[in-house]
């Protein structure tokens, strides 16, 4: 059986990480409004509140690990003593990196390790989607591990820099998710996968997304009727069981179009369409061009110069 969870973050290609080090004293909030990036922090030393905005306020403590892999907008402050609501601190960034944050006449009793990194994969919203708003990592010494290599091998000037950071990154990102102790309740992937009715049949689909696949043939999978099967798909996951098949499809079809190692043709019967006309059809529909116009974007977007001829 496939792994979806590891398929989705290979696609995502999770690049341009920016680590640094936060020291903070007294009474001090941070805000960020920070689109596309997924956001981390390893707490080193103390006590900190993340708020990620509609959501509730996650209190962190040493030793902890939290990811919010699509963060529109996020505060993080002191706990005791407390910043006044609507107040923010202005992070002071040292010639090392580090950034002070809070009175500095105030001894540090904070210190974290905080980061982003972006996504490359064209299909970055909808494969974000499929993952939790927020995961937290209590007590897990190898996500600690996993953080300051990224945050080494990021100031460091190494050869095979970057295929070593987008690695790295996927290595973070999945021990992060599944080691996840507050994945928050939202539908999505991570739900279904821990859910032992559909963790099956999501498998099924990632491992064999070429397959005929019914709504009957999935829910014989799960053990379930077909009613029951397809509402507790489109709850716990957030959409019908045939819309994530058609998604995954797209996200493998733009997948291997970047990628230039198949033909139109190929890629049609690899994500289960019977000709080529239907999957152009297809692939229209979901992203608006056909595959070929689509094919051409991503090589003039690589290459400008292509654009004009």
């Amino acid at each position: 059986m496939a792994d979806p969870l590891s398929q989705a973050i290979s696609l995502l290609r999770p690049r341009a990480p920016f680590s640094k080090l936060v020291k903070a004293s007294g009474a001090w909030r941070i805000r960020r409004e920070e689109v596309e990036k997924a956001y981390y922090c390893l707490m080193l030393d103390g006590q900190a509140c993340l708020e990620v905005d509609g959501k509730p306020p996650v209190d962190l403590r040493r030793g902890d690990f939290v990811l919010v892999p699509a963060a529109p907008g996020f505060s993080m402050s002191s706990i005791q003593p407390a910043l006044p609501a609507g107040q923010k601190s202005s992070p002071r960034i040292r010639l090392d990196g580090t950034a002070r944050v809070g009175p500095e006449e105030a001894p540090v009793n904070v210190q974290a390790l905080v980061g982003y990194c972006s996504f490359g994969a064209p299909d970055a919203e909808l494969l974000v989607s499929l993952l939790p708003d927020i995961a937290v990592v209590r007590g897990e010494a190898r996500l600690g591990e996993l953080a300051r290599l990224v945050r080494e091998e990021a100031r460091a000037e190494r050869p095979a820099k970057d295929v070593v950071l987008e690695h790295l990154l996927q290595v973070l990102l999945i021990e992060a998710l599944r080691s996840a102790t507050d994945a928050g309740d939202m539908p999505g992937l991570l739900r279904g996968l821990g859910d032992e009715r559909l963790a099956g049949p999501l498998r099924a689909i990632h491992a064999k997304p070429a397959r005929a696949w019914s709504v009957a043939e999935l829910a014989r999978t799960a053990g379930l009727s077909r009613s029951s099967f397809f509402t507790r798909f489109n709850r716990v996951v957030g959409m019908p069981p045939m819309e994530y098949l058609q998604r995954w499809r797209m996200t493998l079809a733009r997948s291997m179009l970047n990628s230039k190692a198949h033909s139109i043709s190929e890629i049609a019967t690899k994500v289960g369409y019977g000709s080529t006309s239907a999957f152009s059809t297809a692939f229209s529909r979901s992203t608006g061009v056909s595959p070929a116009r689509y094919s051409r974007k991503e090589d003039g977007e690589r290459n400008p110069a292509l654009v004009k001829m």
